[in-house]
C-alpha cells in the first residue's frame, strides 16, 4: 500500500524529471516515475518541485539555540527548525573549546545521534591555526594532540562524524591516522598553510573521503604567487580527492566565486552548507557562538568589530541563492545539497536521493524554492519536528 503520492517536477541526482511522482510507503520511497506511467490514483498536476531532503554537514544551530552551548532540548529545537525548512539530515557542529567542554557537548548531543535526529557531531577544532581562528575563541585552540583526539572520539562512541583541523598543526599525520581508526571524516580548514603543505595533508588521506571546511573562509586568499590552501583544495576536488564545502548564502562568498567553483569541480565535489548558528530563524540581535559574543545585523552574524561568525540561513535558502544569484543550474545546486554531502557522510543509499528504497525524506517547494511541505521518513514535518 502506498501511503502518499507526491506530484511535480522531481529534482534528484543531477536530473530534472518533469511531471513525475514520488510514491511513499511507510518510511521508504517505493517509486519515482513519470506521472503518465503511474498505475494508481494521481494527484493533480503541480508546478511544485520535489527535492530530496537536504543534508547539511556543517550547522552550529538555529531557533535561538547553538549546538556548542545548548541544552539537549535546545539542540532538539535547533534540529527541528532546520528540519521544518527541508534539512532532514543535520550534522551538529561544535567550535573550539577546552577538551572537558568538548566531551560534555558530545555527551549532550550523543542521544540525538543515537535517536537518529542528528547524523553526527562535527568537531570544528580545536586543532586549528590561531592566525585563522575566525569566530573561534583563540584561547581554546590547541596544537595537534593525537592522544587527546583519540580520547574524545573513544568517549564519543561513534557519534562524531567529522573533525576540522589545520594541516600544518602539530602531528597532523597522526591526527589523520586517529580519524581513520575511528572512521571519522577529516576536514581541512581554519588553516594558514601554503599550497604544498595542504596538498601533502590531502595526499596523506590516500583517497579516503575528505572535505575542506567552508572553502575560502578562514584561510588565506589565493594569490598567483602564493596559491595557498584554496588552490590545493580546488585541485584535489577536481581530481576527485576532496569535497569542498561552500557557504553560498550571499554573505560568506561572492556569487561569482560560487559559480566558478561549480564550473571548476562540478556539483559532485561541492557540499553546500549553512554554517548556521543560533540566530538562524531569529531576529537581529545579540547571540553566542560558544563563548564568543555575536551581533546579528540585517541577518549577518559577526563578532563585534570582527569576522563573520557563522550563518543565519537554512540550507534551502543557500540552494536558492546558489541558483538565483550564482546562476548554478537547479539540478546541480540540489545535488550539492543532497547526494554529495550524503555520500561524504557515507549515507548514500539511505538519504540524499529520491529513489526506491531510500528513506522517504522529501522537500516540496514552489518554483522559487520556498518550502511547501517536508516529509522525513514518510511523516510530515512541522516547526515542532516530525
Amino acid at each position: 500500500m502506498r501511503d502518499r503520492v507526491l506530484r511535480g517536477t522531481v529534482v534528484t541526482d543531477g536530473r530534472l524529471l518533469p511531471d513525475s511522482v514520488v510514491a511513499v510507503a511507510g518510511d521508504r520511497i517505493v517509486a519515482v516515475l513519470p506521472a503518465a506511467a503511474y498505475d494508481g490514483p494521481l494527484p493533480p498536476a503541480s508546478s511544485s518541485l520535489l527535492l530530496p531532503g537536504l543534508v547539511d554537514v556543517h550547522d552550529h544551530g538555529g531557533a535561538g539555540h547553538g549546538f556548542p552551548d545548548a541544552t539537549a532540548a535546545g539542540a532538539a529545537a535547533a534540529v527541528a527548525h532546520h528540519r521544518a525548512h527541508g534539512t532532514t539530515t543535520t550534522v551538529a557542529s561544535l567550535v573550539s573549546a577546552p577538551p572537558t567542554v568538548l566531551a560534555e557537548r558530545i555527551a549532550t548531543l550523543r542521544p540525538l545521534v543515537v535517536a537518529g535526529d542528528l547524523a553526527g557531531v562535527h568537531l570544528e577544532g580545536p586543532f586549528l591555526a590561531a592566525a585563522r581562528c575566525g569566530a573561534h575563541d583563540s584561547r581554546a585552540i590547541l596544537p595537534g594532540d593525537p592522544a587527546l583526539l583519540d580520547e574524545l572520539l573513544t568517549k564519543a562512541d561513534g557519534s562524531v562524524a567529522s573533525v576540522t583541523y589545520a594541516p600544518e598543526t602539530a602531528h597532523a599525520a597522526d591526527l589523520l591516522a586517529v580519524l581513520a581508526t575511528h572512521g571519522v571524516l577529516p576536514s581541512i580548514g581554519h588553516t594558514d598553510a601554503d599550497a604544498r603543505t595542504t596538498a601533502t595533508g590531502i595526499a596523506r588521506a590516500g583517497g579516503a573521503p575528505m572535505s575542506a571546511t567552508h572553502l575560502f573562509n578562514a584561510m588565506p586568499p589565493m594569490h598567483h604567487r602564493a596559491p595557498g590552501p584554496v588552490a590545493a583544495c580546488l585541485a584535489a576536488a577536481a581530481r576527485g580527492e576532496l569535497v569542498v564545502e561552500l557557504v553560498a548564502d550571499g554573505v560568506h562568498l561572492s556569487p561569482d566565486t560560487v559559480a566558478a567553483v561549480f564550473d571548476l569541480v562540478g556539483p559532485d565535489r561541492v557540499a553546500l552548507v549553512t554554517d548556521a548558528m543560533a540566530a538562524a530563524g531569529m531576529p537581529d540581535g545579540r547571540y553566542h557562538l560558544g563563548t564568543m559574543q555575536v551581533r546579528v545585523d540585517d541577518g549577518v552574524a559577526r563578532i563585534p568589530d570582527g569576522p563573520i561568525a557563522g550563518g543565519t540561513a537554512c540550507l534551502v535558502d543557500v540552494v536558492r541563492a546558489t541558483v538565483r544569484d550564482a546562476g548554478v543550474r537547479l539540478q546541480d545546486a540540489v545535488l550539492a545539497a543532497t547526494r554529495t554531502p550524503a555520500r561524504l557522510l557515507g549515507l548514500d543509499g539511505e538519504v540524499g536521493s529520491l529513489a526506491p528504497g531510500h528513506r522517504a525524506d522529501v522537500l516540496v517547494t514552489d518554483a522559487d524554492l520556498r518550502p511547501q511541505q517536508v516529509l522525513r521518513a514518510g511523516l510530515p514535518v512541522t516547526d515542532g519536528g516530525a
